[in-house]
């Protein structure tokens, strides 16, 4: 049970988080028959999809991602209707999942083509690196981008010439189905498609022997357990996990800019994002003028109705995940932490929201500290103002997706980013918005296993093949 969702009768128990009402149509569970028969027909299909071209199977791709921009607006409501994301940032997280069809997936193409390696005109020897798809590869996608992030497992894995089975996270049934069935239209029958479920449905679908790849995006603990089914067969992996991840702001920074960036992603989407900022390390001398700058652009954002214009962060998406930020709070404050700020928010017990809070003087034994909060809660402390120290107080977590690090003198920057043991760091910004398409997407210690996007996640999906010839290889 993921986030306290029911499954009753076979049917789950879709609740819209913002009133608690029941969301229709109703969502039927998968059983175990109509999950061999998917399995089934996506190795039956499989075959023939690889036999495709690579130019073939990426313009497939691309009339499916141009066929999701009809369905837009009603993709980007029901995204909040189920998961709470204010209207403004579903639409954005549906343009830019329909914005792939461009330059990144030319760059996916790239990733898979032959290598030739040697060879010339002198006839000499020459081999070519080709790559093989895996065969039948399920994706497991998120709640908190139920369609922003279902492209970046599926669509490599689809131009690799495996075929796709999509689990959609119970949370956002709706949401993932309708992504699909839009890119799955362009593609043959069997190609991709969608098995509706729990956790046990998920894994009974990873468990049979016709699965050959498991790529999810989600928390360590669903990670950790579907490495453990996983390992029996030595299936390959791809999973994108959780995430603690600091900011260090220096005295020379841009505060300005630090403050704003400190607000804005920590309360992004409620702040339910994997490499949301959750631990702000301020140099103690600066504290004050930053805590107040933090406040003045704190205060500004509004929690409310996620389809009301004004709004500007709409409930967490179950009453599990706000009673869960709530006891990190609240045992924080009890063990010192000082409260700067708690906004106002709708209290008529249908829905799941929770004020903007600002800490500060957090402990580094707090569990605020230490796991995952997924809530909109800036979280303060402070440093000594050297660089050791800083790297020491960003590596003091288990986890290791992004980090960020601000400060005017860039090498001193690069000196730190370079000390931080995290998948990305971003100076003077918030890194996956800055960074440059061919970047990966990975996570250090417990934030990931493997890795996808850019050019290394790409290759992900297949397994290379050296073919070795004792002269030039045919074209």
């Amino acid at each position: 049970m993921v986030q306290g969702v029911i499954v009753e009768n076979g049917v789950i128990q879709n609740m819209n988080p913002a009133t608690g009402k029941l969301i229709e149509p109703a969502v039927s569970v998968a059983t175990p028959e109509e999950i061999e028969t998917i399995v089934s027909a996506a190795n039956a299909s499989q075959p023939s999809w690889s036999d495709k071209t690579l130019s073939e199977r990426i313009e497939a791709i691309r009339r499916g991602l141009i066929a999701v921009e009809p369905i837009a607006d009603e993709l980007a409501s029901v995204i909040t209707q189920e998961m709470g994301k204010i209207s403004a940032e579903a639409k954005l997280e549906v343009s830019n999942a329909i914005g792939l069809k461009g330059a990144w997936l030319d760059m996916v193409k790239e990733a898979n083509e032959d290598v030739h390696l040697g060879g010339g005109e002198e006839g000499k020897a020459e081999s070519v690196v080709v790559r093989d798809p895996l065969g039948v590869v399920v994706v497991i996608s998120p709640w908190n981008f139920p369609a922003g992030e279902i492209p970046f497992l599926a669509i490599p894995a689809l131009a690799a010439g495996n075929t796709v089975i999509v689990k959609p996270s119970e949370v956002t049934p709706l949401s993932g189905e309708l992504f699909c069935r839009a890119l799955a239209s362009s593609l043959p029958e069997g190609v991709l498609q969608v098995v509706q479920g729990d956790g046990k449905t998920g894994e009974q679908l990873i468990s049979s022997d016709d699965i050959h790849m498991v790529a999810m995006t989600g928390s360590t603990a669903t990670g950790k357990k579907i490495m453990n089914v996983c390992s029996k067969k030595l299936k390959r992996l791809v999973l994108e996990l959780g995430g603690k991840d600091p900011m260090v702001v220096f005295k020379d920074a841009d505060l300005d800019v630090a403050a704003n960036d400190a607000v804005a992603n920590s309360l992004f989407n409620c702040g339910q994002v994997c490499c949301a900022v959750e631990r702000v390390y301020v140099d103690e001398s600066i504290q004050d003028e930053f805590e107040q700058k933090v406040l003045d652009i704190a205060k500004k954002w509004k929690v409310g109705n996620p389809t009301d214009a004004d709004t500007t962060i709409g409930p967490l998406a179950s009453q599990v995940q706000r009673d869960n930020v709530s006891k990190q709070v609240e045992a924080a404050i009890k063990g010192g932490a000082k409260v700067l700020y708690q906004s106002e928010c709708p209290d008529d017990g249908q829905g799941n929201f929770y004020p903007v809070t600002v800490l500060s003087s957090l402990k580094p034994d707090m569990t605020i500290q230490n796991l995952e909060t997924f809530g909109p809660v800036v979280a303060m402390s402070t440093f000594d103002g050297t660089e050791q120290t800083a790297i020491e107080m960003a590596n003091s977590s288990d986890f290791g997706l992004a980090s960020y690090v601000y400060t005017e003198d860039l090498t001193k920057g690069s000196r730190v980013a370079r000390k931080i043991r995290s998948g990305q760091v971003g100076i003077n910004c918030y890194s996956i918005l800055k960074a440059q398409p061919a970047c990966p997407w990975i996570g250090h210690k417990q934030s990931g296993f493997g890795s996808h996007s850019g050019m290394d996640g790409f290759r992900s999906f297949s397994v290379p093949k050296s073919i070795v010839f004792t002269t030039n290889a045919p074209m």
